[in-house]
């Protein structure tokens, strides 16, 4: 098993790092986001980028994409299929497979059904760990923005009104944002000491100045 990549020893009012290779007293969390990947740690161009509804993924994912030159790949375009009918499981992991087949891309979304396929290709991790009040305000206004607008999503889906008003967290997204914040949080708290990602760097951004930051050094 290859040994992680270290954590990250942050240099106060600066954004860089130093990896430093397998210190394993501070394994166990994600890297909060005044420490980033060191280039001379390897160039980052296989990236997942993960978090819970309304943390900001899939602008993130398209920004990093963008600035690196490579494919981005939304996760949910790829299971929402017309409907919002699932995709299958074995169909799911087939297309997500020859999507992190490449050389680069960015990947964003939490499946995981898939997270082995794509975490064995990445070479890092982005933990959007926003504050839940932020996430969840952020998930309302911009389901309501979709409703009102009638915004098209993925494969022909719209965001309806009645799961606005639903109480199954399952089917109102902003009932989903809330109440799998704090689970969110631990499974990938816990998925980043699995020796299985010794390989793949970890970083951790808690508010939006640390994303723009983020954003801002890796192009």
């Amino acid at each position: 098993m290859p040994r992680g990549r270290g954590v990250v020893e942050p240099f106060p009012g600066r954004w860089t790092a130093n990896w430093s290779g397998g210190t394993d007293a501070l394994r166990g969390r994600f890297h909060r986001a005044d420490d980033v990947p060191s280039t001379d740690d390897g160039p980052m161009r296989r990236v997942n980028v993960v978090g819970g509804s309304g943390s900001g993924k899939s602008t993130l994912g398209r920004g990093l994409a963008g600035r690196l030159g490579v494919p981005h790949v939304e996760l949910d375009g790829i299971h929402h299929l017309p409907g919002w009918e699932p995709i299958g499981l074995e169909a799911f992991r087939e297309e997500v497979g020859a999507a992190v087949g490449g050389g680069g891309w960015v990947v964003d979304g939490n499946y995981s059904g898939v997270r082995d396929l794509v975490w064995a290709a990445a070479d890092t991790v982005v933990f959007l760990d926003l504050p839940r009040w932020r996430t969840t305000c952020r998930v309302l206004r911009r389901s309501l923005l979709r409703v009102v607008t009638r915004e098209e999503l993925w494969n022909g889906n719209r965001e309806e009104w009645q799961n606005l008003l639903s109480r199954d967290f399952e089917r109102n997204v902003v009932l989903w944002s809330w109440v799998t914040h704090a689970r969110r949080r631990a499974e990938f708290a816990a998925a980043e000491r699995d020796p299985r990602w010794g390989h793949v760097r970890f970083v951790r951004l808690r508010n939006p100045q640390q994303v723009a930051a983020f954003l801002s050094w890796a192009g």
